[in-house]
This record gives structure tokens, sequence and C-alpha cells, in this order.
């Protein structure tokens, strides 16, 4: 009986004790007892907190190649190499007609020529370098007239400009050959006073066949004849290049095909 009636009287007190603790406690006093202070925790557990995790990055959009502002330091494209310049050699012929008639009665030294190429001038490979139909401008070297019977006169021209596909470039080429004719003059009343000896002689020969008072006038009429005769035969006759007329220049210096305008 004893042995039971102990623990019973234990556990009673225990209850009473509990209600009556519970009463006079206030409710946030309990709540203190049940939590403990956040000092205590960071005493009891010393080791490092992990930080806060990064958070992942969203991607940033970017414009399209084609709606980006160009930069301000693009490098600028490269400049084509330029290629060498074509020459034409050094002796190279070039056949030509004339646009004007050159003839020593109406022209002298220095007079402005022009001529027009008849056929192309081409390099070794076949390509073009002038083109049919190029104006060649130069001048008069040269002109003289035939001064004696058979001679055919002097004519040397000198080209040292070109012109096609509206540029101009510059050369160094004389003519030579030419298509040119010889054409008199014709005699003038100064010319037959200038054979006066052969009216002269024509009128003493006239003289003597005649032997009667008009015999001088008869010859002086001979004489005069005679003397227009020696002065047709005598007289100087004019070199003349027709229009048209064929042109043959060579070149005295290589031509570089660069354009002076």
């Amino acid at each position: 009986m004893y042995g039971i009636r102990t623990p019973v009287l234990v556990l009673g007190a225990a209850i009473l004790l509990g209600g009556c603790g519970g009463e006079g406690a206030p409710d946030d006093e309990a709540r203190d007892l049940s939590l403990a202070p956040a000092e205590s925790i960071a005493a009891l557990d010393d080791r490092p907190q992990p930080g806060p995790q990064p958070q992942p990055s969203t991607p940033r959009q970017t414009a399209p190649a084609q709606q980006r502002a160009p930069s301000q330091t693009t490098t600028p494209p490269r400049a084509a190499t330029p290629t060498a310049a074509r020459t034409v050699p050094v002796g190279t012929v070039m056949e030509l007609v004339a646009r004007d008639t050159i003839s020593s009665k109406t022209h002298k030294a220095g007079d402005a020529v022009w001529a027009t190429s008849s056929a192309d001038v081409v390099d070794e490979r076949g390509r073009v370098l002038i083109p049919a139909g190029a104006s060649f401008q130069g001048v008069i070297d040269v002109i003289k007239e035939a001064e004696n019977p058979g001679d055919q006169g002097t004519l040397v021209l000198a080209f040292n400009r070109v012109t096609y596909g509206g540029k101009t470039y510059s050369l160094e080429g004389r003519s030579d050959s030419l298509a040119t004719q010889t054409q008199g003059r014709g005699v003038t009343g100064g010319d037959v006073a200038k054979v006066g000896a052969g009216a002269a002689a024509g009128a003493v020969v006239g003289g003597i066949i005649s032997k009667k008072t008009g015999g001088a006038v008869v010859g002086g009429i001979v004489g005069a004849a005679a003397g227009t005769g020696i002065a047709a035969a005598t007289k100087d006759r004019d070199i003349v290049l027709p229009a048209g007329g064929r042109i043959r220049i060579v070149l005295a210096r290589q031509m570089t095909l660069e354009p002076v305008s």
C-alpha cells in the first residue's frame, strides 16, 4: 500500500505546481522560454554561414547586326592596286589619213595639221592600244616646193597629240612617207619678165627669119612665147598632200598611255 501511494502523491503535487506556474506567468514570458535568443544561436554555431547564392544572369539582348550603329573606327576598304600603264614602243608604225589639204603654196612650217588613224594600233598580244578613228594633231616641220624639174619637193609632219575616248595622250612621231603630188602654180606676167633673155633671143630669131619691117614685132611675139615656155619649164611646183592622203608616221620615242588632258 505504501509503495503505490507515494508515486500518486508526487504526480499530484507536480500537477498542482504546474497549474500555479501557468496562471501566474505572462504569455510573453512563456514565449521567451520556448525560443532561444538569436545571440545564443550564434554562440552555439560559429561556423561561417553561406552567403546569398548568385542569381543566374539573363542574356543581354543585342541588336541585329544590320541594326547596329556603324563603328567610328571602321577601317576603310583598301584601294585597288593600280595596274601598270601600257606603253607603245619606239619604232611603232601608225597609218593615218590627212584631214585637210596641205600645200606649199598655202602653208608654211609651224602650221598646225590634223589627221585620223585609219587602222588600230595593237600590242604583241593583239590588244588595241590606239583605235582606228583616233584624232592626231601635229605641225608642219618642213615644207618646200619643187625647185627643179623632176623634184618632188619636201614635206615633213611631226605629231605630238592623239585623242580618243575623250582623253588626250602625248606622243612623238614623224612622218615616214606621204602620198604627196606636185602641182604647177601657173605662169604670170612677172614670171615671163624673169625670162626676158628668152624673149630677146626670140626677137633676134624673128628678125633673121622675117627680113621685113615687121620682123622685129613678129620676133618679139615668138620670143615672148619662148619666154613663157621657159618660165613654165623652170617655174617652182608645189608639193601637195590632198585631204584623205595617206600619212605613215613612226614613233620616235616610247609612248606611255597616260592621259594629259
